[in-house]
């Protein structure tokens, strides 16, 4: 056989194995290229829990862009002005102010001494007042000297002050000729300096020391101390270059995993092996859990807030406990590659994990998420406590901050009931709230069944009842099998009066037409039957009762009657056969049987204990020997609990006794 015909032939085993390929190669992308060394530290974290902290290299503790950002434009906000001392201008105002000797001695003997005052002070560029509180250096020459900007008079201070002094005895355009600015703002020293002083910012804060403690076992943490924990940890595990080896080994330690989960289906799940779309769910939820631990590892979230028993939930309400408690181990042993502290992290999530499996063992009532939710919180807690007391950090017991990550975990486990109506969407599986939901006599098609053919309902009801408690005492999913057997029957809505229960007056329509013909009607309620359900979007699970219920066996009475008229049995033998196929699980398989025994019941004449027996061993034997159970996961031991509980359920309802001799 060539590659591609094995390809074809075990389409099936070839999707999985990509599956698991493509799951694990996406996993090992996202896992940490090397061990995870401490955790990250956020507000709720109120003591340091582990051991003392001690660099093992110098640290430099980095500005933030931000912090940088702000210290550059702190260094612009309060960089000091430079002012050259320029005497060009204000010399030849003195001079033309000599010149007023000749002109008017009054005036210049006045003036003399006001200008020599404010000249010896200097008269300042005006500048802005925000600058105006800015220290000031003075240039002159190679030299700058400091001082005050007010040390100085402006323009506008040098005229208050000579109008104050000469009271109005000159006019004021005797005197404002002759002031001038003599200290002028550098704007290119002053820029060289902020420059230099940018240039100068540095990117770090301070350093850390090789050896040196950074956080004390059970010290209280300060929102300073947290940051360079963070910074720390943040330094200690940053990526290193891309390796294939380093690669290649996450990779297989991935594939490891997914492929420990894949065995175990194959070898103690069979079913849920064969459905490729219940083996990408399980893998779906691992890759989910995974991304959501990575991203919050890489962002420094609280990962123990992620609810991760969910998964437990979500995997028991459609498949079984011990499937979602390896599928919930498995994920877990990916997951703990992002904690520093492993043994802690399984010890909280394992633990709480299967208490809430306990919880759902049957999730029936919505209450139950509710509990699991309160389950989980109360099994965080005493883990959490009792891990810390006996080997972590005792002081960090008492910290009711400490718990909130747990608080919120648990929480999140309430988005377990919109997550498995989405679920029920997407993967076309069925929990026990939809089967509720459609076990619900107020569904139309039971509306319709208890309405037009009260008989046929009532039937279904009597099945329902033996079915279910047949599979309560033998193992199986009770609720399922007790919504199939309601509908298994749906397909008598047409033609209902040529099925016996429906029959009240005891005239039956075949009589009148060809046995062949009567054959075709009555397994034609089975086509019709799967239509129907189609036809109202009920779920594969529901439709598989009502294709299986008959199985492959033949309408005997219509058959031997066929036979009387002294036709060709050989012929008659294919047309007096149920389609099929043939019951699968112990569901479908209990439903044939509680099928045949209800409906053969109806026809006896007597009803007590003998009849009975010898009925519902009949019935049993006929369909064994028919070769109706094959497929389907039944026991002889089953089948001989089945039998013990049909015929008690029987005589309780046709109220049969036990005759003893006399």
């Amino acid at each position: 056989m060539n590659l591609l015909g094995y390809i074809q032939a075990k389409h099936n085993l070839v999707f999985k194995l990509i599956l698991v390929a493509i799951c694990s190669f996406l996993l090992s992308l996202m896992l940490p290229n090397k061990e995870v060394k401490g955790p990250k530290v956020d507000s709720f974290t109120a003591v340091w829990p582990y051991s003392d902290l001690v660099t093992e290299k110098d640290f430099f503790i980095t500005k933030t862009p931000q912090e940088v950002k702000n210290e550059k434009e702190q260094i612009k906000n309060n960089a000091p002005l430079f002012f050259v001392h320029d005497t060009t201008e204000r010399n030849k105002k003195l001079r033309e102010f000599a010149l007023l000797e000749y002109r008017d001695p009054g005036s210049y003997y006045i003036l003399k001494p006001l200008f020599d005052s404010i000249y010896k002070r200097g008269v300042i560029e005006s500048i802005d007042e925000n600058s105006k509180r800015k220290s000031i250096f003075i240039i002159d020459g190679q030299y700058a000297e400091s001082a005050a900007y007010y040390d100085f008079f402006n323009v506008q201070s040098a005229v208050e002050y000579l109008t104050r002094e000469l009271k109005s005895q000159l006019p004021e355009m005797k005197y404002l000729d002759y002031l001038t600015i003599d200290y002028v703002v550098s704007r290119d020293k002053t820029s060289l300096y902020v420059n230099s002083k940018l240039e100068q910012v540095s990117l770090y804060k301070s350093v850390i020391r090789q050896g040196e403690v950074l956080v004390k076992q059970g010290e209280p943490l300060t929102n300073n101390k947290r940051y360079l924990i963070n910074r720390y940890f943040n330094f200690i595990n940053q990526g290193q270059s891309f390796s294939w080896i380093n690669f290649m080994a996450r990779w297989v330690l991935s594939y490891i995993l997914c492929m420990v989960l894949l065995v175990f289906l194959a070898f103690f799940r069979k079913p849920i092996f064969g459905q490729n779309k219940q083996v990408a769910f399980l893998f779906l939820l691992m890759l989910s859990s995974v991304f959501s631990t990575y991203v919050f590892h890489k962002y420094g979230l609280m990962v123990f807030a992620l609810p991760y028993a969910l998964v437990p939930i979500l995997v028991r309400v459609f498949f079984d406990g011990r499937t979602a408690l390896f599928t919930y181990l498995m994920i877990l042993l990916n997951c703990c590659f992002f904690m520093p502290d492993r043994l802690e992290f399984l010890l909280l999530q394992l633990i709480p994990g299967i208490g809430t499996l306990f919880v759902v063992a049957e999730m029936r009532r919505r209450q139950q998420i509710l509990n699991a939710a309160v389950m989980v919180f109360l099994f965080y807690v005493v883990v959490f406590v009792a891990y810390q007391l006996g080997f972590g950090t005792r002081e960090v017991v008492n910290k009711f901050s400490a718990y909130v990550p747990f608080a919120i975990s648990s929480m999140l486990v309430l988005l377990a009931y919109p997550l498995i109506y989405l679920t029920e969407k997407f993967f076309g599986f069925i929990s026990d709230f939809k089967l509720l939901e459609l076990s619900d006599l107020n569904h139309p098609l039971l509306r319709k069944l208890s309405k037009d053919v009260p008989g046929t309902f009532q039937h279904s009801l009597q099945v329902a009842n033996l079915a279910e408690e047949a599979i309560y005492y033998i193992g199986g999913n009770s609720l399922l099998v007790r919504t199939g057997a309601m509908y298994h029957d749906i397909g008598k809505l047409e033609n209902p009066y040529f099925f016996t229960e429906n029959q009240p007056d005891g005239f039956s329509p075949h009589q009148e037409i060809d046995p062949l013909e009567s054959a075709r009607i009555i397994i034609n309620h089975v086509i019709i039957g799967v239509e129907l359900a189609k036809k109202h979007k009920l779920p594969e699970q529901i439709i598989d009762f009502i294709r299986t219920h008959h199985g492959t066996t033949s309408v005997q009475y219509f058959l031997n009657l066929f036979k009387k008229q002294g036709n060709d049995s050989k012929i008659a033998e294919s047309q007096f056969r149920y389609p099929g196929p043939i019951p699968f699980s112990k569901e479908t398989a209990v439903l044939m049987i509680a099928d045949g025994v209800e409906a053969a019941s109806r026809s006896l004449k007597k009803h007590d204990a003998l009849t009975i027996n010898d009925l519902v061993d009949n019935i049993i034997d006929y369909k064994i020997a028919n070769n109706q159970f094959i497929n389907s996961d039944i026991t002889f031991k089953d089948i001989t609990v089945i039998k013990k509980i049909f015929k008690k359920r029987l005589m309780n309802i046709y109220h049969a006794r036990i005759e003893y001799p006399s």
